[in-house]
């Protein structure tokens, strides 16, 4: 087993299964920061948390969805992938 092909099965298991189970929790993050947010509609405070739980979801996707980018961007470039 060569180095590269070391650095492919690492790569590929993560992208099978670590990446994509960080994007649902994301993405359910997300929804429940959305669902919260109508729910709470009368209280400011609560509301206001719900705003930034949806804020952080959003920002997690698109660090998740980057550094998915990134690493496909660099197996391409390498030619592991």
């Amino acid at each position: 087993m060569t180095f590269a092909d070391f650095v492919h099965e690492i790569i590929s298991a993560t992208s099978a299964f670590v990446i994509p189970t960080f994007i649902a929790i994301t993405t359910m993050l997300f929804i429940w920061g959305i669902a919260k947010y109508f729910i709470m509609g009368s209280d400011s405070t609560k509301r206001q948390e719900a705003h930034s739980f949806a804020l952080w979801g959003i920002l997690g996707m698109v660090l998740l969805f980057s550094v998915w980018g990134l690493v496909r961007l660099l197996l391409v470039t390498l030619g592991i992938s």
